[in-house]
């Protein structure tokens, strides 16, 4: 959930109370307001699939499928609505899911909402409880995939079913579109994609990347509308030798190629690109941060080649990443005995390239960087997607919504650092944003790490936020 690398997604700031007011009297949801018993049924199923180990190599998967399958089944949904999508994966069986919610016809798309079932696996002895015995404590629900992505998961399934119960008809056709590896291969979510049911799709409202920030004292920080994302790539470099005995050095040595390669990736950067989407974030972070690094941040906007601003806003990686592709070190092996000179040393460099610049390009350019004596190749697949253009009524729609929940947050459009099942929506040619007003504490942001808990106080609220934006792009009342 690269969505809860909260400054990746600095792009909002807060509105007045009386334009948030006015967003949220203006609001018109699908179905009545959510009640206690349906916040306490959502925590019941929340509850339920924490406890649900769907991690890759456990097998797990379709047992969370079982049980949402069931929730949906008992609210009305017809069996011809609610479609597995079974996959082999390396040996193990997982499953997609997609469910329809049959709209009343008319000249509207189809709009798919998405979240994964499956988690990142957790270390027990890492954490203070079991990670998969779900536990309230202090206001908070402990356990693997609290947040990523189970939160997501349980309260799409209880909208659709709060509303199918309450006789509300859409008035298009609305998709779950659950996937079951998205924290490795995402070959579950391109087998959804390519699903009959989901030709045609307008768009998509990926709740993997509706997460937003809070201050200490619980006042909104950082909420936006994740409109692009980062392509990852993972380069091995590799330098080869003869070898020999360490007794007897030689003048070259594998070990000491591959150091002086990765000094060169080191120093190496990449231009400031400035698009519609990051644009607006560099000068609201200008805005919001004010200081060296804001006057860093407002001379690139003018002179995107200024040495002097770039070397500040560097300073800052985890606010300006944004601006630039990166590149870096991340794993090392080489050699075979201590007292052998090494015939190979591999490194291994992750780089999240911004939309619009080619996986080869960057290669191209570490190959320069480098030099011949190093080969560098691909690991696995660089997935490009391109930018969803920014559309005045979606955007409206989320404002909407996340007014509802967090009165006097005004959203902007965003890029994340981090990689979510978005880029594989984006490739296939279906736009996708980032929808959902989770709001999490700075102390909160443990996805994939240990004690992973969800504010229950905020996870109530997402039971809103859903209602209010299908009532925005789907028809309000029945």
């Amino acid at each position: 959930m690269p969505s809860l690398l909260a400054r990746s997604l600095v792009a909002a700031v807060a509105a007045s109370a009386m334009l948030a007011q006015s967003g949220v009297a203006g609001a018109a949801p699908a179905g009545p307001a959510p009640t206690d018993a349906d916040r306490a049924a959502a925590r019941a199923l929340l509850k339920t699939l924490v406890a649900i180990p769907s991690a890759k190599g456990r097998g797990q998967v379709p047992k969370v499928v079982e049980v949402v399958t069931a929730r949906l089944a008992q609210a009305g949904f017809a069996p011809e609505d609610i479609v597995r999508v079974p996959i082999d994966i390396d040996g193990e069986r997982t499953q997609g899911l997609i469910v329809r919610y049959k709209g009343k016809g008319g000249p509207k798309k189809p709009v798919a909402l998405l979240a994964h079932m499956d988690v990142v696996d957790a270390v027990p002895g890492s954490w203070t409880s079991d990670p998969y015995v779900p536990m309230e404590k202090d206001g908070y629900l402990h356990g693997r995939g609290s947040t990523d992505n189970k939160f997501a998961v349980t309260v799409l399934t209880e909208t659709f079913a709060r509303l199918k119960r309450a006789g509300w008809t859409p008035d298009r056709d609305l998709f779950l579109a659950f996937s079951g590896d998205e924290e490795t291969g995402m070959l579950s979510t391109r087998k959804v994609i390519a699903h009959p049911l989901m030709q045609g799709v307008e768009y998509a409202l990926n709740a993997d990347a509706g997460v937003g920030l809070l201050s200490k004292d619980g006042k909104p920080v950082a909420f936006s509308m994740q409109a692009a994302e980062k392509t990852t790539a993972t380069f091995e470099l590799t330098a080869s030798n003869p070898g020999g005995h360490s007794s007897a050095p030689r003048p070259d040595n594998a070990v000491y190629d591959l150091a002086d390669a990765l000094k060169a990736v080191q120093a190496l950067s990449f231009p400031v690109e400035l698009n519609e989407i990051t644009r607006p974030m560099a000068a609201k972070m200008a805005k919001d941060e004010g200081g060296a690094f804001g006057s860093a941040l407002e001379r690139l906007l003018t002179d995107p080649t200024d040495a002097a601003a770039i070397a500040e806003a560097k300073r800052h990686p985890n606010s300006s990443n944004i601006l630039w592709t990166t590149c870096v070190a991340t794993m090392l092996r080489g050699g075979n005995a201590p007292n052998a000179l090494p015939t190979g040393a591999t490194a291994t460099v992750n780089c999240r390239i911004l939309p619009g610049t080619p996986a080869a390009a960057v290669q191209a350019k570490i190959q320069k960087a480098v030099g011949d004596k190093i080969a560098i190749s691909l690991v696995g697949e660089a997935v490009e997607s391109p930018i969803s253009p920014v559309r005045k009524d979606i955007l409206a729609a989320l404002q909407t919504a996340t007014n509802a929940t967090w009165p006097g947050v005004t959203l902007e459009p965003s890029l994340s650092s981090g990689g979510t099942e978005g880029r594989e929506y984006r490739r296939a040619g279906v736009p996708t944003y980032g929808a959902g007003s989770l709001g999490l504490f700075p102390d909160d942001m443990r996805a994939h790490g240990a004690n992973e808990r969800v504010p229950l106080a905020s996870f109530d609220k997402e039971l809103t936020y859903w209602n209010v934006l299908l009532g925005e792009i789907a028809g309000h009342g029945r």
